[in-house]
């Protein structure tokens, strides 16, 4: 233990990490050239909905799982529906299924985007030094990338001159408490007014690209779901269905993305990412990746049916894909050795879900606190493992299992973006591989969201417009005991939701999600989970500023509020959470 602490003597602490999705810490160990040798990865939001879902009818579990997360929303939904469709043997109509890889799709196009802007641009966009571009300068750049309309030098001007008036307020607002001016900023100012301008579109852009989910699921976020199909039924003649006038507004909805991706996301990665092509040797970690697949085009457990495969890699070895089975318990497992949670059979086992347990026993510090107690219980997250290994989940593990099995439009635009920076192979295993993978997925889904629409349209054309299956809703037709697992592939990665249903309830319901996968803590074998492998060295300019931090963990795209699972449901107090506040759930 002395040793432990004498290494991690001069330790610097983001608490919070700022634009994610929930409360994290990071806590990392420097040497004397200010270079990363230890990181420690911390969720310290407490919260829940395992607990609360036991002893509820299943078919009921989607619209609990969904309030899991604010952002995520969809995902859960669909996860949990998958889960007790798994269990009870329901299959859904085809144009069911389209209508759901729709909706996936368009979370995936519209997450993407919202991170690379609003969450992750920043971290590479000085907003301050835009102010010193040439606006003519900016236009003969947006008009040698792309046809994007809005290139005029007018245009940038008026940009420049609303920032400008932000900056001189005083009140950055929006640009608040960024590190302006920090040596690793890379970009000339034209290239930052150029980011800076569609950061505040894409603001504008999101509110064009959700009524897939609005029409689909009546509302957004939070659409409607139910187990055996879709909510909507399709009828052309009748307003309160899926008719031909929604199915207008949903193609003029892809239209509106695929543009945008086309002519502002994709040129913007291939102008910013030449500027950082040090971040291709940056943040690596693990070397091993995982997804549960994606966008089925038959029955949900065709598993060679699935458009995003299945798959494992272990030490970047792209030969040879493992495809995961999410039902085998010796290899799928949660450890809770560095969470504050425990175990009956103790803190050094690992349970696979269907017995896991969402039991907790806080006996770390309590904050205000300096530092971690990084030797023992430091997370509300748990450590998941697979095969007793730690997993990267998100869009790099997506796009390297796309390309390691061949998928031609992926194979194409990774070769293609390497070329372009001049970059080998091994530059995909890094921060900017991991920016570079969201965006080129984006692209591949912007297709497959057009490919499901055709689809839906012709299945409509065909006069097979079933959209709900009722076979086995009713109670009285299912087993005794039944066990399902569901999956979806989250924009920020491999989710999984494990249901165990006895006497027409739900028995035991666990939840592994991405952030849980990357963010995890130390493990039974003290490994550490995706962020604290990433960021380790890691060199600081500036260890009061740690911008390069934020770059490889905002690469991840975190989500704290997914990833911590807690509650009693009793309505007692379970703890304390900082001076005269306490955790009460009633």
């Amino acid at each position: 233990m002395m040793a432990r602490r004498e290494k991690m003597a001069k330790r610097i602490v983001i608490d919070p990490v700022t634009r994610i999705e929930g409360h994290l810490r990071i806590e990392a160990a420097l040497d004397s050239e200010n270079t990363i040798t230890e990181a420690y990865s911390a969720g310290t939001m407490v919260r829940g909905i395992e607990n609360i879902l036991k002893k509820r009818d299943p078919r009921e579990a989607w619209a609990f799982a969904q309030r899991i997360c604010g952002v995520c929303t969809t995902v859960h939904a669909i996860a949990s529906i998958r889960a007790v469709e798994d269990a009870l043997g329901i299959k859904i109509p085809k144009a069911a299924n389209l209508m759901r890889n729709m909706i996936v799709a368009q979370q995936f196009i519209h997450d993407h985007v919202m991170h690379f802007y609003i969450l992750h641009a920043l971290d590479f966009v000085d907003v301050v030094s835009s102010l010193q571009a040439d606006p003519k300068k900016v236009s003969d750049i947006q008009q040698a990338i792309s046809g994007w309309p809005n290139s005029s030098p007018a245009y940038f001007a008026e940009v420049q001159k609303k920032v400008k008036a932000i900056v001189d307020s005083g009140q950055l607002s929006l640009f608040s408490h960024g590190y302006w001016g920090h040596p690793a900023y890379q970009l000339p100012p034209e290239i930052n007014l150029l980011g800076v301008a569609h950061y505040l579109e894409c603001l504008d852009w999101q509110s064009q690209v959700t009524k897939i989910h609005t029409i689909f699921g009546g509302k957004n976020p939070h659409p409607n779901f139910v187990v055996g199909g879709v909510p909507l039924p399709i009828d052309m003649n009748s307003d309160q269905a899926l008719n031909a006038a929604a199915l207008s507004v949903i193609a003029d909805s892809i239209q509106k993305m695929k543009s945008f991706v086309d002519q502002v996301y994709l040129p913007d990665l291939l102008a910013i990412a030449p500027y950082y092509l040090d971040y291709a040797a940056i943040g690596e970690g693990l070397g091993n990746f995982l997804t549960w697949g994606e966008f089925p085009e038959g029955d949900l457990n065709e598993l060679d049916r699935l458009i995003f495969p299945r798959g494992v890699i272990i030490n970047r070895d792209l030969k040879q894909v493992i495809t995961p089975d999410p039902r085998d318990a010796a290899k799928m497992k949660e450890f809770v050795t560095h969470s504050w949670y425990k175990y009956r059979q103790g803190d050094s086992a690992g349970l696979f879900p269907w017995e896991g347990e969402t039991a907790f026993n806080f006996t770390g510090p309590k904050p205000p606190f300096d530092y971690l107690e990084v030797e023992g219980k430091y997370s509300w997250l748990k450590s998941p493992r697979w095969n007793e290994l730690p997993m990267e989940v998100g869009p790099l593990a997506r796009v390297l299992i796309l390309y390691a099995t061949g998928h031609e439009e992926t194979v194409g635009l990774v070769n293609s973006v390497l070329e372009t920076l001049k970059a080998p192979l091994s530059a995909v295993f890094s921060t900017l591989g991991r920016t570079a993978a969201r965006a080129i997925e984006t692209k591949v889904i912007v297709g497959l969201l057009q490919k499901f629409y055709d689809e839906l349209v012709a299945e409509i054309k065909a006069g097979r417009t079933e959209t709900f299956n009722g076979e086995k809703w009713e109670p009285g037709s299912w087993p005794k005991k039944a066990m399902g697992f569901g999956y979806t592939e989250a924009p920020r990665g491999a989710l999984g939701h494990w249901v165990v249903i006895e006497n027409k309830k739900i028995k035991n319901y666990q939840v592994v999600v991405p952030t849980t996968w990357n963010a995890s803590p130390r493990d039974h074998k003290n490994q550490p989970g995706a962020y604290e492998a990433s960021l380790v060295g890691t060199r600081l300019a500036r260890p009061d500023e740690p911008l390069e931090i934020l770059r490889t963990i905002h690469s991840f795209d975190p989500c704290l509020a997914c990833a911590v699972h807690l509650i009693d449901a009793r309505g007692q107090v379970v703890g304390e959470a900082g001076t005269g506040f306490n955790l009460v759930v009633k």
